[in-house]
């Protein structure tokens, strides 16, 4: 039996200002983008069964697009694979905050789609000989949630889909999306199920050989950088997004990689210390000058860069390569000292700035599907980058 498991599409994100030609925010219509190729693919391969651990939309109440442009792919999917059944559960992303409102995700009932949204659901599916246990993050987030595991007597195979978090999952890279339930590991049991199929964090992650976070499908809050870290360093060197095919009984894992619309780079960082405006500029020049930055996600990190280093930086060529990219960030970090002094700073001072802490913050924060999350990001950072920058001329 083969399983396709897929968590954390955050359907309808924003982020930046770019538009595309329809007047769609780019970021946007990029993870709309990798949802296709991956239900492409997940057709290709023809699975037994699907499931969706949860995070299918950004926000509980999304925009009509987002709900159209979902139900078509659904719709595709149950089209092209009529006899694999779908599951899907609600994340926190998926879970209003009050019982008094309701939620889209039961429209795709009306294709066929397993819906869990409040409350664990037993699904038993005979022709695949398998059961799953489809548990919501609201059920998950409840104090008296029953015991998760297999009922007796029943299908050969059994699989959990949950979404949440273990304890410290993620804190030290600043990669844990906050707002998740805590699953510890007693709770889910991995040696009870064939395999446990995990949502909410967005890097692809073994917690147990046969229990998986999928990942997200595309580079999401929080701090992408640490999540290209993180994917760098368990597959030696290589990174990217997509999703997990499982072979079962057994457990067999293979990883489905679904090309991004475009890249995320972290260029090569430069030591600013020792550095005056002019040298720094060269050095910033030459990373930007090796890359092929047009259209990208691009960071470019500088430690220990004084302020007035920073002031007096030449902004127009900063501008230009922004200009370029879909988004360039030059995060300038200030020296060790003063970060530890007015920052309280982590183990080795590399605290994510305050500004990319707000931005991240307010992307991942619900909105009514009215309000324009771009603009309500922008002007938050720029709120604060003007209180910054009055505080340095005070």
């Amino acid at each position: 039996m083969k399983l396709a498991h897929l968590a954390d599409l955050h359907l309808g994100f924003r982020q930046f200002d770019r538009q595309t030609p329809k007047g769609t925010n780019q970021r946007e219509a990029d993870v709309a983008d990798v949802f296709r190729r991956a239900i492409d693919d997940v057709i290709e391969q023809h699975p037994d069964l699907i499931v969706i651990a949860g995070d299918i939309f950004h926000s509980v109440r999304p925009t009509n697009a987002a709900i159209l442009f979902c139900f078509q792919q659904l719709q595709r999917l149950r089209s092209s694979l009529r006899e694999t059944p779908v599951v899907a559960i609600a994340g926190n992303h998926d879970t209003p905050r009050s019982t008094e409102t309701g939620t889209i995700l039961r429209l795709y009932e009306a294709l066929g789609v397993e819906i869990a949204v409040d409350v664990p659901k037993r699904l038993v599916f005979p022709k695949i000989d398998c059961a799953v246990l489809a548990v919501p993050h609201q059920a998950v987030a409840r104090e008296d949630l029953p015991a998760l595991r297999p009922e007796p007597g029943g299908p050969t195979r059994n699989v959990l889909v949950i979404h949440g978090h273990p304890p410290g999952l993620g804190e030290e890279r600043g990669t844990l999306e906050y707002g998740g339930a805590i699953l510890s590991r007693e709770m889910i049991s991995p040696e009870k199920w064939d395999y446990v199929a995990l949502g909410h964090y967005h890097s692809t992650k073994a917690v147990a050989a046969n229990a998986w976070y999928a990942g997200a499908l595309e580079y999401l809050p929080p701090n992408p950088w640490g999540q290209l870290q993180e994917e760098a360093e368990q597959r030696g060197g290589k990174t990217g997004k997509g999703y997990l095919l499982v072979e079962l009984p057994g457990a067999r894992v293979t990883f489905r990689p679904i090309a991004p619309a475009r890249r995320h780079l972290d260029l090569p960082p430069i030591q600013g210390a020792g550095l005056n405006a002019k040298q720094l500029d060269a050095a910033i020049a030459e990373r930007v000058k090796k890359a092929k930055i047009d259209d990208q996600v691009v960071r470019l990190l500088v430690w220990d860069v004084e302020r007035a280093t920073a002031r007096d930086l030449d902004h127009a060529a900063i501008r230009a390569s922004k200009s370029r990219a879909l988004n360039f960030h030059l995060d300038l970090r200030r020296p060790a000292a003063v970060r530890d002094a007015t920052a309280g700073a982590i183990p080795g001072g590399r605290r994510q700035p305050l500004p990319e802490t707000v931005r991240d913050f307010l992307t991942r924060r619900p909105l009514d599907a009215e309000l324009n999350r771009q603009t309500f990001v922008r002007l938050g950072v720029e709120y604060l980058e003007a209180a910054a920058r009055a505080e340095e001329l005070a």
